[in-house]
């Protein structure tokens, strides 16, 4: 991307210098997952850090689910891993990488205008810049959706997004050409304001949220330029301030997604964050935090994301 600065022309280089490279201490699986190498430094590592995480997720008093894996190692950490927990506005994430992929292959372009109606609008509780600058419909580029959408979470722009993809089914296809399993795209956001239970069909476990972002790392699917635009998307939000980035140090490289739901009966359903976060060494760790079904305040849930987020920087910046 022409517009880029450094610091994000940095991060795809490390990112392309890493993918480039083969751990030779890794051993993978029958699915090519990663399994960590049997040493004990690295097994009382993580099992301290596990520890640590669980004390931490307890001042939610609700589900709390954390994968996280240096992506270049296969040291992982995890917690309720294969759970499944509301994604929110997480899983416009994958929606926006189907939409890269289609215009990679030609199927739509990024200057290609679409014409957003009032009918397309979320209702007012819901977040989008769209609908609120555009009161009667607009006509925009995909590659302003994408922003949209990406950065800004907004949920108009998500729904014209799915739709363009091919709606659900099609976005599922694609992430099983990218070999992402345990996530679930089914509804369109207008559907999931509309009822309660839709959002716990839009589901994310962990490891599956990881998977998506070693998906991304790995550039699977996606040029360089459409991987480039997301990324920098991901790393430009003004969302979630106060969660994977709020304890780091203010110049960490931090790409990601949060996710947020309305709350009932003093319930929460999803106060979620996940992304790829770089070292001070170089390497990269992806990380996914869900924070589900909560009665604490947002303070205490957003605090909960970033104080595992920071235990998880301590152990692997050592």
């Amino acid at each position: 991307m022409k517009n880029l600065t450094p610091i994000y022309t940095l991060l795809f280089l490390s990112v392309t210098i890493a993918c480039s490279n083969t751990v030779t201490s890794q051993k993978t699986d029958s699915t090519n997952k990663v399994i960590n190498a049997e040493t004990p430094g690295i097994k009382s590592q993580n099992q301290a850090l596990q520890k640590r995480i669980e004390q931490i997720a307890a001042a939610a008093r609700g589900r709390v689910g954390v994968a996280a894996v240096v992506l270049e190692t296969g040291e992982s950490v995890a917690l309720n891993s294969k759970e499944r927990f509301p994604m929110q506005s997480v899983y416009k994430f994958p929606i926006g990488m189907a939409i890269l992929h289609q215009i990679d292959v030609g199927k739509l372009k990024l200057d290609q205008r679409i014409k957003v109606d009032k009918s397309d609008f979320v209702k007012k509780t819901m977040r989008s810049p769209l609908r609120d600058e555009n009161p009667n419909g607009a006509e925009i580029t995909v590659g302003e959706l994408l922003r949209l959408a990406i950065s800004e979470s907004d949920g108009t722009a998500s729904d014209v997004l799915l739709k363009l993809a091919g709606g659900a089914e099609a976005v599922g296809k694609y992430l099983k050409e990218i070999e992402v399993g345990e996530m679930v795209i089914a509804n369109p956001e207008k559907e999931i304001g509309a009822d309660w239970e839709t959002q716990y069909r839009n589901w994310a476990s962990p490891d599956g949220a990881v998977q998506l972002l070693r998906a991304l790392f790995e550039q699977r699917e996606l040029s360089e330029s459409s991987r480039a635009l997301l990324i920098k998307l991901m790393t430009e939000t003004p969302t979630g301030l106060n969660r994977l980035k709020k304890l780091l140090p203010k110049d960490t490289v931090v790409v990601h997604k949060t996710g947020t739901s309305g709350s009932r009966n003093g319930i929460t359903a999803a106060t979620n964050d996940i992304g790829i976060i770089t070292l001070p060494n170089g390497k990269h760790f992806a990380v996914a935090v869900f924070v589900s079904d909560s009665p604490a305040d947002e303070a205490t849930r957003e605090a909960v994301i970033a104080k595992i987020a920071k235990a998880i920087w301590d152990e692997w910046s050592k």
